[in-house]
């Protein structure tokens, strides 16, 4: 989910380039990465559908068209957030709808993709679920309240999630990221000003972090090499610390 630009353009390209049979689903139009995908390895490993994660009917049809167009699903990234587009502010200054709205798409989002996607996963005794939380959550980085709140839901709802699932032969793990340059970040140049500077400062490694940082980590977490790992969140952050 949230495959069509930002991070998600880099995780549905790095899976595709692995041999994955991609579906890019987002509720921005992804079938120009799924062109490329298709130009790089072939047509029939790609395919994209826009749709908005937090509504269920619109959650099962996708499902349903991806399970049609590729016979079977194997790896599920929750990967859809609310965050680039969110102005830093103050933590009494978050109007209740938007507060809804971050919850809606980042936690309820997560959920309605599982609910409808494990079955597939169920009947096959097998399958990966990778959600994407944040290194915010361990930090509890000022100024974006429901971001974070949302993204120690993730941590909370992986952990627990794995055990309900481990008896089905299902892995379910988290992935981290610390603060990442991608275009949609870049594009919000509020945060790139209040977290740029600080995050790289606080790092063991001093520099900034891109999409590529993190494809490694996730094509770990989706293949067989984790086949034993489970209920984890892999931190990708350059080594970040409170300062």
């Amino acid at each position: 989910t949230g495959g069509a630009k930002g991070i998600g353009r880099h995780y549905s390209m790095a899976l595709a380039a692995e041999g994955a049979r991609v579906m890019i689903a987002d509720i921005a139009d992804g079938s120009a990465v799924a062109k490329e995908i298709a130009a790089r390895h072939s047509a029939e490993n790609v395919a994209s559908a826009t749709f908005d994660v937090s509504d269920e009917a619109q959650v099962k049809a996708l499902v349903a068209q991806t399970a049609e167009r590729f016979g079977q699903i194997d790896i599920l990234v929750n990967n859809a957030a609310l965050y680039a587009t969110l102005a830093p502010r103050n933590f009494d200054q978050w109007d209740a709808d938007v507060w809804d709205k971050v919850m809606a798409i980042n936690v309820r989002g997560p959920y309605l993709m599982v609910r409808h996607v494990s079955p597939h996963m169920m009947a096959r005794k097998s399958g990966k679920i990778i959600n994407i939380a944040s290194g915010a959550a361990y930090k509890g980085i000022p100024r974006m309240l429901p971001y974070v709140t949302s993204k120690g839901a993730m941590l909370a709802f992986t952990r627990s999630l794995s055990r309900e699932l481990g008896a089905h032969g299902i892995a379910v793990n988290s992935l981290s990221p610390g603060y990442i340059l991608s275009d949609t970040g870049l594009a919000n140049t509020t945060h790139v000003e209040e977290e740029r500077v600080a995050v790289r400062n606080s790092r063991a490694f001093k520099r900034d972090g891109y999409p590529e940082d993190l494809t490694g980590a996730l094509v770990f977490l989706c293949s067989d090499d984790s086949n034993f790992v489970t209920g984890q969140s892999l931190v990708v952050d350059g080594g970040s610390v409170n300062n």
